[in-house]
């Protein structure tokens, strides 16, 4: 990986045939400080969001040491890369191979259920240990998010009351969970989602040891502006503490978008323009998952090498490099209106999901990627400096 101080100083450097992929090591630790500081109990990090081996080395040395995993191969390379760290299996649909090898070959204690067909075979596989942590995750409304959680996951209030019984009885230490789905707008999710554990605890009169309020929180994008994150932090804060729980009872989170989505970004280049729609050389199948079906609006900007752009910007859509007609951005991005063939542009926010959604479909795939320095196009951090809202 080269270290370069700009994606500017990268292209003219290079002049890149192939999408790259940048990093910025610098926004990765100041996100990570911010929750260490900020949020009021322990912060994992979602590793399917971005499990890039320099992206994780850089969380941990900030700060992280916990991390949300989905798959045995996640919990694997949690361990080859960052032996000290904690890995808590928080997929709620497991194989009972994926259990066993995690249980007893990488000591992993905490795992998460949602039915009690998992539940039976969490402690089934674990040969009914005594040393369990388990996580009730529940269903909740995800109104405010992005993309929509709640179908797949979670139990509703009616099914989590035997279901919290029956593991309390097995745990070491329970908790209960939810997540508000990604790109959460609005911080009253979270408070509703505390008043449904709130009215968990009251029919069952059992105390979680762990509340874990999942991930959710969100980034910036030109089309999404959230509240500032204190906002949220502050939410959260003031419902707990309405619940009168136990000092002992510990908070949990586990931000993915939030903590790396800005520090990192793709270069692209321009292979043919017709009218408003551009052609470059990265697309759904690549870095730009998210600009697909889900229509993220990603923030874009020319790198000017030799010519001078134009001040007047223009909406233009994108269609990546294979040749399928679903690889399509619907956008818009705003760019300089005298774009043409061979022009770079710079998409920022991909440090969420951008590097780790990329596929071989059609023989299209670029491994390159490169450290650089400068600021990330649009910052939820240097936003939140300028905020009128204090974490209390």
């Amino acid at each position: 990986m080269a270290k370069f101080q700009s994606v500017d100083e990268l292209v003219k450097a290079t002049r890149p045939v192939n999408p790259v992929y940048c990093i910025r090591e610098e926004s990765i630790r100041t996100a990570s400080s911010w929750f260490v500081e900020n949020f009021p109990g322990t912060t994992l990090y979602a590793v399917k969001c971005n499990s890039n081996e320099k992206v994780l080395k850089t969380l941990f040395e900030s700060g992280i040491t916990n991390f949300d995993t989905a798959s045995l191969e996640e919990i694997k390379l949690i361990r080859k890369i960052l032996p000290e760290a904690k890995p808590f299996f928080m997929h709620t649909i497991k194989s009972k191979e994926s259990i066993h090898e995690a249980y007893f070959n990488y000591g992993v204690r905490d795992f998460s259920f949602d039915s009690k067909f998992e539940l039976e075979k969490i402690l089934e596989v674990t040969n009914q240990a005594n040393d369990l942590n388990l996580f009730l995750r529940i269903a909740i409304s995800n109104e405010h998010a992005e993309i929509d959680l709640s179908k797949k996951f979670g139990a509703s209030l009616g099914e989590a009351t035997s279901l919290l019984k029956s593991a309390k009885e097995k745990a070491s230490k329970i908790g209960i969970s939810f997540h508000v789905g990604s790109q959460c707008m609005h911080p009253i999710s979270y408070s509703k989602a505390i008043k449904d554990i709130n009215i968990l605890i009251k029919k069952t009169g059992i105390y979680p040891d762990f509340i874990n309020v999942g991930g959710g929180f969100p980034s910036t994008y030109p089309d999404l502006y959230p509240q500032p994150l204190s906002a949220y932090i502050n939410e959260i804060k003031k419902t707990i503490q309405s619940l009168n729980l136990p000092e002992t009872t510990q908070l949990i989170c586990e931000p993915g978008r939030a903590l790396v989505a800005e520090s990192g970004s793709t270069v692209v280049r321009v292979e043919l323009r017709k009218k408003q729609i551009l052609y470059i050389n990265d697309g759904t199948y690549g870095s730009l998952f998210d600009a697909g079906t889900p229509n993220f609006i990603f923030p874009t900007r020319m790198i000017q090498i030799e010519k001078s752009f134009s001040k007047r910007l223009t909406p233009f859509s994108f269609y990546g490099p294979t040749c399928d007609g679903i690889d399509f951005m619907k956008g818009p991005f705003l760019l300089p209106n005298n774009i043409k063939e061979g022009d770079y542009i710079e998409i920022g926010q991909l440090g969420a999901y951008g590097i780790n959604m990329r596929t071989k479909f059609n023989g299209f795939y670029s491994d390159e990627i490169h450290e650089v320095n400068d600021k990330p196009i649009m910052s939820v951090f240097e936003e939140e400096t300028n905020s009128n809202y204090l974490v209390a």
